[in-house]
């Protein structure tokens, strides 16, 4: 691809709207993908793994998927749906201003959330328990069991045949991966090696800490929204009560609707910069020219700053107090720790009482007569079900009525 040259003397391509930091990754770069393919005329690899995301079966069905609230109480909640597009925007906005690539950071914030089960953290922890025997579970590792496995949309290999860089991210956006390998990652290692020992590259790291700054904040609107909390409540919080009264200050008449979205904007735009910031600070202190100076740096390039990190605790203490143990969501978290243990224990009792495409699935790997591959497949048959699915799948194998 052709370069043109920049007042920074670094280059610039034309994939990209603005040039890149030399320790961005760039696309004519890739270390290529595990199956090899032929690339695209019109889309960079970065570009094209993000696109297979977004037509990923799995993708669509983060609409009906739980964040806090289940898909019943509300169509003004967020879904994983709704989060993984504000986790994308602000991942986008991070990776520009530090001149990184965008696609790269995008598509790995589209794919961070494809391995979440149904009912949210609830319904993880459930599967957590169901699959100790069996290997284990762990969501980030489902995510990356999606993209490489469980996706058929291509007759020449399983998965999306994502690049290694979307890969990498994937597994290691919230760091080097350090200790056993789960049972996914443990068999792409073979294939690839996603050097796990190291950090994964400044885009990913965007999209990691993106995740925190979108759900922080919008867990804030959605409690306030629910009820569980006020604003005088959250006004006890140093942070955000600093914000409410300037707020407050600019516009003294401010009705409290807009006085929430003021706070919650403020909010983001805050973490935001404070990121830029300290991030910036320590790209300059590291000297990285190459993303390998990022993946072998002593920490984490992209980050908050100390002071912002410890007001960042202090408000997931809060909600964790205030909303994610609330009576409300415990109530709900008690029904569907039923609902996932009962169709795990079911299926893996008897096969047979799964969709016939599954038990073909179980019947190819063998799980007919081996209770640890029985259980894998299972569990991906749960992992991928929306809320609503896995509460129709209950009343079915369980409720007594005939259903016609």
């Amino acid at each position: 691809m052709k370069e043109a040259p920049t007042q920074d003397n670094q280059p610039a391509y034309n994939y990209c709207a603005l040039p890149l930091a030399s320790y961005a990754c760039r696309p004519d770069q890739s270390k290529g993908r595990i199956f090899e393919e032929e690339e695209s005329k019109t889309r960079t690899p970065f570009q094209r793994d993000r696109d297979r995301i977004i037509h990923a079966s799995a993708f669509r069905r983060l609409k009906y998927k739980t964040q806090v609230f289940v898909y019943h109480e509300g169509d003004h909640y967020r879904t994983r749906l709704s989060h993984t597009l504000e986790v994308s925007q602000i991942a986008r906005s991070l990776a520009r201003s530090l001149m990184v690539n965008e696609d790269l950071a995008e598509a790995v914030a589209l794919s961070h959330d494809l391995g979440h089960t149904p009912f949210a953290h609830t319904g993880e922890e459930v599967l957590e328990k169901c699959m100790e025997p069996y290997g284990g579970f762990e969501h980030n590792d489902q995510s990356l069991r999606v993209v490489t496995t469980l996706e058929r949309k291509y007759h020449r290999w399983p998965g999306l045949n994502l690049s290694w860089e979307t890969l990498e991210g994937i597994v290691k956006h919230n760091g080097p991966v350090l200790g056993p390998m789960p049972v996914t990652l443990a068999a792409i290692q073979k294939q690839t090696d996603l050097r796990l020992g190291t950090f994964a590259s400044v885009e990913a790291q965007c999209a990691a800490i993106a995740d925190d700054i979108a759900y922080n904040n919008h867990d804030v609107e959605d409690g306030l929204r629910a009820g569980m909390f006020g604003l005088a409540d959250i006004q006890k919080i140093p942070m955000l009560g600093a914000i409410i009264n300037d707020v407050k200050k600019s516009y003294p008449d401010i009705a409290e609707h807009y006085l929430v979205q003021e706070t919650i904007r403020e909010m983001i735009g805050g973490m935001v910069q404070d990121v830029l910031t300290e991030s910036n600070k320590r790209l300059k202190k590291l000297k990285a020219t190459t993303p390998d100076d990022v993946r072998h740096a002593a920490q984490a390039v992209v980050a908050f700053s100390e002071p912002m990190a410890e007001k960042v605790e202090e408000l997931r203490t809060f909600l964790y107090e205030r909303m994610y143990r609330h009576y409300t969501v415990m109530r709900v978290r008690a029904k569907v720790e039923h609902i996932i243990a009962d169709l795990f224990n079911a299926f893996q009792e008897k096969p047979n009482l799964l969709p016939e495409h599954w038990q073909t699935r179980v019947a190819e790997a063998g799980g007919m007569i081996d209770d640890t591959k029985r259980a894998r497949i299972v569990c991906d048959y749960i992992a991928g079900m929306t809320d609503r699915y896995a509460i129709r799948e209950h009343e079915r194998l369980f409720d007594l009525y005939w259903d016609k």
